[in-house]
């Protein structure tokens, strides 16, 4: 127990002062949990800095249209966990095209015509961040849970509007 404290003080100490950390009171305080230090002041800013004002509405367009359909992303990526482990447990494939039909349907019913009120940015969005939260871009979804051709055609209905169900999350761009 003292060899503990002892290596942990000492730590601390060469860590602090490499850091330029001061400790409390000119000591470091010790209780039954650790020690406590006072460490450096941290300046965070709130929004990031933007050079014209067409930039920082263009930020605030985007803010707002993630905000929007973010919630249907997670609901998304729920779904299809849900939807895998089940059509797991369905042995025939007849089965399981009848499943996955009554379950786009169900969708179809929840959240078809929220959907089709989303502009066509915040539909880019939504691709994206289907990708983000699944691992797997629509396309390959739409692939893998309709079949080659309805993916196809989906993708070319997308295209044909100047979207992408192939375009993947980039977080830096």
């Amino acid at each position: 127990m003292k060899l503990k404290l002892l290596i942990s003080f000492l730590f601390s100490s060469i860590f602090c002062q490499s850091q330029n950390w001061q400790p409390i009171n000119g000591s470091f305080v010790s209780n039954e949990y650790g020690y406590y230090f006072l460490l450096p002041t941290v300046t965070i800013e709130a929004d990031m800095p933007f050079v014209t004002k067409k930039k920082y509405a263009e930020w605030n367009r985007l803010k707002s249209n993630v905000k929007k359909v973010y919630p249907y992303a997670i609901l998304a990526s729920a779904k299809l966990k849900q939807y895998e482990m089940e059509l797991k447990k369905i042995p025939l494939e007849t089965d399981r095209k009848s499943y996955m039909k009554k379950a786009e349907d169900e969708l179809q019913y929840q959240f078809g015509p929220e959907l089709k009120r989303l502009s066509f940015n915040q539909g880019k969005i939504l691709i994206k961040l289907i990708d983000r939260e699944t691992g797997s871009t629509s396309y390959d979804l739409v692939r893998q849970l309709r079949g080659s051709f309805s993916a196809f055609m989906w993708q070319s209905l997308a295209r044909l509007f100047g979207s992408n169900l192939k375009s993947e999350y980039d977080p830096n761009g």
